[in-house]
């Protein structure tokens, strides 16, 4: 069985990419992340459909990236792991929410550079990128963040109020078997 794959498209056609990272449109739910490259919308985004997506496809250990969409997904996917160990460790949604904001704008390693866990899967932006590249992916840690830690601290999930089981039990999973970050 192939792994899900996200079906965003940008109204009005063609997808404009960074690197080989598409630049979808966000659906800007927190403060500050309106201050990146990403066109806003207001419908289904690429953040929405990666935490949906996300508990069947954390079971694959192979994900062939097809477009650059796909690419996002992986993305999204491994910052969500790194997310959901920093909240297994929160007490309430609101510690939960300034730990994910800290966290989406600590620094991270970009395509291309050493650091970087799938570099042979993405391309090494142009010189003129890097820096949008990076104001884009902070938009997706900030968004993929703040819409995680409220579905983590749902009271349907969690009625005692802290983090939902049915989440941190991802947290020590691999997706691809590789890291965004070591830290954690």
């Amino acid at each position: 069985m192939p792994p899900f794959r996200a079906t965003v498209e940008e109204s009005g056609g063609e997808i404009r990419s960074l690197g080989n990272v598409a630049l979808l449109p966000l659906r800007q739910t927190t403060k500050g992340s309106d201050r990146g490259p990403a066109p806003s919308t207001q419908g289904e985004d690429i953040v929405d459909q990666s935490l949906n997506l996300f508990k069947a496809n954390i079971l694959f250990k192979q994900f062939e990236m097809e477009t650059d969409v796909d690419r996002v997904l992986v993305y999204v996917t491994l910052y969500t792991i790194e997310c959901l160990k920093r909240l297994q460790k929160c007490s309430n949604q609101e510690q939960a929410m300034r730990d994910m904001y800290t966290a989406a704008l600590e620094s991270f390693h970009l395509p291309g550079e050493a650091g970087f866990p799938l570099n042979a899967f993405y391309t090494k932006p142009k010189a003129g990128e890097v820096e949008e590249l990076k104001k884009y992916l902070t938009q997706l840690r900030q968004e993929t963040g703040a819409r995680l830690a409220m579905k983590v601290f749902d009271r349907a999930l969690a009625p005692e109020g802290g983090p939902s089981k049915w989440w941190t039990c991802f947290a020590k999973r691999k997706f691809l078997n590789v890291s965004l970050s070591q830290n954690f």
